[in-house]
């Protein structure tokens, strides 16, 4: 299997088994309606540790374009790589969000509230605030990214890791998750996001295009900065890339700062 389809298949497991707990909890109708934020946040870090076990070998199970940008600042992927990987990683997360869609069928028509459908497929913001839900998700990233280059750096008991990684993402969701839902992963977020778009949801409403921005630019900054900072403080390093990176994320934060007020007056 080559490494594309690693990512495409580990990402697609991320997502049947994410977007599916979800699903099973604010669709009505089902066993496991109003699950609550721990079932959630449970299911998603073990959503992620069995996609590390299906692909790691394979790929390396990123599952996450802002784990391998992170990857590839920090020196450990090679820079040529990330576009591919980050587009088998959308192509797999749009797939796991198809076969969620299957796998709940009746359910959609039983359910009235369309921004229940939509969060099975993608996140949004508990208060809408585009400054704080965009540092919402680049702290959430920061934490996922630096914690993975914990994880790395340590050796555990051969087949631990993966398990290591799905417990960082419960500890991610259950303290950081609460005010943007903690997409944490650009690809997460918008593969399902354009599946909800074009599928034939009974009554899905809008995919809500307007905040889909944040979960991909959060991540990102917040991928690259956890690498940075590791490098810094944890090697020693500091490279060009390391004030681009810096640069960039200040320039991309002020400017939020700035047109999010104008934004808020305007509305």
């Amino acid at each position: 299997m080559s490494a594309f389809l690693g990512e495409v298949i580990g990402t697609m497991i991320l997502i049947i088994f994410g977007g599916g707990v979800v699903a099973g909890a604010n669709l009505k109708r089902t066993f496991s309606n109003s699950g609550g934020w721990v079932v959630v946040t449970l299911a998603w870090g073990l959503a992620v540790t069995m996609g590390v076990f299906a692909v790691g070998s394979i790929s390396g199970a990123h599952l996450n374009p802002a784990v391998t940008l992170g990857l590839a600042v920090t020196g450990d992927f090679a820079w040529a790589d990330v576009p591919l990987y980050m587009v088998a990683q959308v192509l797999g997360a749009f797939i796991g969000g198809v076969i969620v869609f299957l796998h709940y069928l009746p359910h959609w028509k039983a359910t009235d509230d369309a921004g229940a459908k939509l969060s099975v497929f993608s996140t949004g913001p508990a208060i809408p605030h585009t400054f704080s839900n965009l540092l919402s998700e680049m702290i959430g990233t920061f934490v996922l990214v630096l914690g993975l280059l914990f994880i790395g750096a340590n050796s555990f008991t051969e087949g631990l890791n993966p398990i290591a990684v799905g417990l960082l993402i419960v500890a991610i969701g259950m303290s950081l998750g609460g005010t943007t839902g903690y997409a944490i992963n650009p690809a997460r977020d918008l593969g399902p996001r354009i599946a909800h778009f074009v599928l034939p949801i009974a009554g899905k409403g809008s995919s809500n295009w307007s905040y889909a921005w944040i979960p991909i630019v959060g991540p990102l900054m917040g991928g690259a900065l956890g690498a940075v900072f590791y490098q810094v403080f944890f090697v020693g390093m500091i490279s060009t890339i390391t004030w681009v990176i810096l640069g960039a994320v200040a320039a991309i934060l002020i400017l939020t700062l700035i047109f999010g007020k104008k934004a808020s007056v305007l509305a």
